[in-house]
């Protein structure tokens, strides 16, 4: 943590397109830092989910209790069969990212052991938002990620809706108010698809009737839920998991 917090807006007029930041925000990443970021959905925060220490040190930050998983994010969702095993098709995968969507698999070996380490699953994000999966790709790997604001309390549509993590980040990025609506305050909708030729709706999220139909023109049939708990994270980065459940992205 620095002692003086950067905001740094993600576009401005030398960068319209958000790349300048995405640089600043990988650099920050890269040499261990936390950071909070604007997603399709809600605010989050953000660090590389190969790097321990900063996985550890994210959940110190959201006072997040460690069996409760976190999802990683990536630029492409050709990226998630290195860190996930994709058990539907890829049309299928390619039509839900870039989205507001959380996908849970299993887990590959690739992928850092110490990052929720008491399960097998995963959450991916790829989100329709340049600026995150920009900073992925310039990082080289997926990014942890969780939504900005202390674990149960309500997600942020905007930077000052989390002023109370500020001074444990490196930097954050600001890219406005993300819902005029508030309709994005329910994060992602997330979905398990560990069973395959199965899903599962963990949580509604807010693209839910989108995602069902979908999901019915891929003919996949619908699962048995498994989770013993409905607390889900904001971000899903929230996604329920068979006795693990965390609320986020």
């Amino acid at each position: 943590m620095s002692s003086t917090l950067k905001i740094i807006p993600v576009k401005s007029p030398t960068h319209q397109d958000g790349h300048g930041a995405a640089e600043e925000a990988a650099h920050i990443l890269k040499a261990g830092g936390v950071i909070a970021v604007p997603t399709d959905t809600i605010y989050g925060v953000a660090a590389l989910a190969q790097h321990s220490e900063s996985v550890e040190r994210l959940f110190q930050i959201k006072r997040r209790d460690t069996r409760k998983p976190i999802a990683i994010c990536v630029h492409d969702a050709s990226e998630i069969s290195q860190w996930a095993e994709v058990s539907i098709p890829e049309s299928l995968l390619h039509q839900l990212f870039p989205g507001p969507v959380t996908a849970v698999f299993c887990r590959t070996p690739r992928l850092n052991p110490a990052l929720n380490p008491l399960t097998n699953l995963v959450g991916v994000r790829v989100p329709d938002c340049d600026f995150i999966r920009q900073t992925s790709k310039l990082c080289g790997g997926p990014l942890a990620l969780t939504s900005a604001n202390v674990s149960s309390e309500m997600s942020s549509l905007n930077i000052q809706e989390f002023q109370s993590l500020w001074p444990f980040l490196d930097a954050v990025f600001d890219g406005g108010d993300l819902s005029a609506s508030g309709l994005h305050r329910a994060g992602s909708t997330v979905i398990d698809f560990s069973m395959p030729g199965r899903f599962n709706i963990l949580r509604e999220g807010c693209v839910p009737q989108q995602c069902r139909k979908l999901l019915q023109e891929f003919h996949l049939e619908r699962g048995i839920a498994i989770s013993v708990n409905k607390e889900i994270d904001h971000l899903a980065i929230g996604y329920e998991l068979p006795l693990m459940t965390g609320r986020d992205i």
